[in-house]
């Protein structure tokens, strides 16, 4: 058990885990992890995710957003758009939302619909910014022109985690470069020849955060098996291995950075609030008007 982990993005909602999912969150919480964020997919799993987020309230914190690859081959992606904004204006009951997400570019599977993509994109990250809310962004083969559109924004205040980050050294120094972003760092840097762990090791630990993606990119050595948010543990401790610290110590970071950008559980009873994001606005709090 290492205390203070967070898993800042775990689908834990997700049908994958309907046979044993208290069993699931019962070991999560028997290896310290003491919050899951829970990021939007579309519109068809939004009653999943907030049914899992009111029955664990505090626990589990949910994000609102449209995925990627929900754009492709959709008609009705401007409508599930529309959706995400009357959401995030009028939160559901019982429902805080800590961020905007999942949001992205993901051309892994077809370029096609690069322009419908890059406007959902777009749209979003000017809803989080209504918002005074944090993004979390996934990118898959468009890592260019995910650099080149958050440049764009560089000075207005978008703020939030590169999920799943894979990519060099390099392109870490020009997206922090970008604003106030961090780093989600998941089981790819367990794999045996990945080559996130020698971009690791020149990251500063204060822009990390720690993630599973589950069911997804399960580490090592649960590799093979479903991902699930107690696994996020092999994480934190191939970071102290590539670090040259204690797990202790790179969970109390990137749980204060987690707590720093999304505020997750700061306000909650008991929770440890020394990283309370400054700028940061709970959905459902009106933004100003322009």
């Amino acid at each position: 058990m290492i205390p203070q982990l967070i898993d800042t993005h775990a689908h834990l909602y997700g049908e994958e885990f309907d046979a044993d999912r208290d069993a699931v969150l019962a070991r999560a919480r028997a290896a310290g992890v003491e919050r899951l964020l829970l990021p939007a997919i579309d519109a068809q799993t939004h009653e999943r995710l907030f049914g899992l987020c009111r029955a664990q309230e505090g626990y589990c914190l949910p994000m609102m957003g449209l995925h990627p690859t929900s754009v492709n081959d959709n008609p009705h992606w401007r409508g599930e758009l529309r959706l995400v904004e009357r959401l995030l204006a009028e939160p559901p009951a019982g429902i805080r939302f800590c961020g905007v997400g999942e949001i992205g570019l993901d051309f892994y599977w077809s370029a096609d619909y690069r322009d419908e993509q890059t406007e959902a994109l777009e749209r979003q990250f000017e809803l989080a910014l209504a918002h005074g809310l944090p993004v979390a962004i996934h990118t898959r083969a468009a890592w260019p022109e995910m650099t080149e559109l958050v440049r764009a924004y560089a000075g207005r205040g978008l703020r939030g985690v590169f999920h799943a980050f894979t990519e060099s050294a390099a392109t870490y120094d020009t997206l922090r470069a970008c604003g106030d972003f961090l780093f989600g760092i998941g089981g790819v840097v367990t794999f045996r020849r990945s080559a996130l762990a020698e971009t690791v090791r020149a990251m500063e630990l204060r822009d990390l955060v720690l993630e599973t993606d589950c069911p997804y990119l399960t580490p090592v050595p649960r590799r093979g098996e479903r991902n699930e948010p107690a696994h996020v543990e092999f994480v934190c401790r191939k970071i102290a291995e590539l670090k040259g610290v204690d797990p202790g110590e790179v969970a109390a970071v990137t749980a204060a950075n987690a707590r720093r950008m999304f505020d997750p559980g700061g306000a909650a009873e008991g929770a440890d609030d020394t990283g309370g994001a400054p700028e940061g606005r709970p959905s459902g709090e009106r933004a100003p008007e322009a």
